[in-house]
């Protein structure tokens, strides 16, 4: 009983003083990777996108005992993202885990897609992440020790139709991760891609039952997944015991693409 305590105590505090930055944090997988990071230790600085989304993430953190707090973020905004990480790191040190969540979608068939509506995905999924990283980059450098863990998709890897613009984005987080992994891997610093496949969101449930059912058939685990289980492993992955893993990307599907 006694090793079982101590084991919890110290999973627990896994990221203790680590400060970890988490974009897209409002709601489902953000929500859950915010929450999981700060239940092991870690402060956590949520990212949203407006201020009721900042304070809705600083309550849900307060409530749950976490250091830390929301803020507010254009992605796009590379002035913004460069005034958010040196605010961080003057109120509670140097983000060292990086968990790059956030996105958008603006689905249609390429015959119908937008020059606006491409690059508003592209924007938003990719060049964020290079925002971002290169932000956190420094102080993670300095450390000697850092992780980032992209989030993509399991359409980055299969495809899906009217999505070309969100399936490219995605399937160049993967492609910008391995790069920087390379890059950064002799520092301590680690980069990974966590691409879920289909989890039990707001956005999921909202379907009607006949594309669920089409979904759910698809999936050899016959089960959406859970925004904790891409939180558990994402916190996984910041831990010291991920320090060997680097440059994957790590598909979390039930089996729906096997990679």
């Amino acid at each position: 009983m006694a090793a079982k305590m101590a084991a919890e105590e110290t999973k627990q505090t896994a990221l203790g003083g680590k400060v970890a930055l988490v974009t897209g944090a409002t709601r489902g997988i953000g929500a859950a990777i915010a929450a999981e990071l700060g239940r092991v230790g870690a402060t956590v600085v949520g990212i949203a996108t407006s201020t009721a989304g900042a304070e809705r993430i600083s309550a849900q953190l307060a409530e749950q005992k976490i250091a830390g707090r929301g803020a507010v973020l254009d992605v796009t905004d590379s002035a913004a993202v460069a005034d958010l990480v040196a605010q961080t790191t003057a109120d509670y040190g140097a983000p060292t885990v990086l968990v790059n969540n956030a996105g958008i979608t603006r689905d249609t068939l390429l015959l119908r897609m937008s020059a606006e509506q491409w690059s508003e995905v592209i924007d938003t999924n990719l060049n964020a992440v290079y925002r971002l990283c290169r932000a956190c980059l420094r102080g993670m450098t300095r450390a000697r020790w850092g992780r980032i863990i992209n989030i993509g998709s399991v359409v980055g890897g299969m495809g899906n139709a009217g999505q070309a613009n969100y399936a490219a984005s995605k399937a160049a987080v993967a492609g910008f991760s391995r790069s920087l992994a390379r890059e950064v891997g002799g520092r301590g610093i680690t980069v990974n891609t966590v691409a879920p496949g289909f989890i039990d969101t707001d956005m999921t449930r909202a379907l009607d039952p006949p594309q669920r059912e089409a979904m759910l058939a698809a999936i050899p685990a016959a089960r959406f997944g859970e925004p904790q289980e891409v939180a558990a492993l994402v916190a996984f992955l910041a831990s010291n015991s991920a320090a060997y893993i680097t440059g994957e990307t790590i598909q979390l599907n039930g089996g729906m693409y096997m990679a």
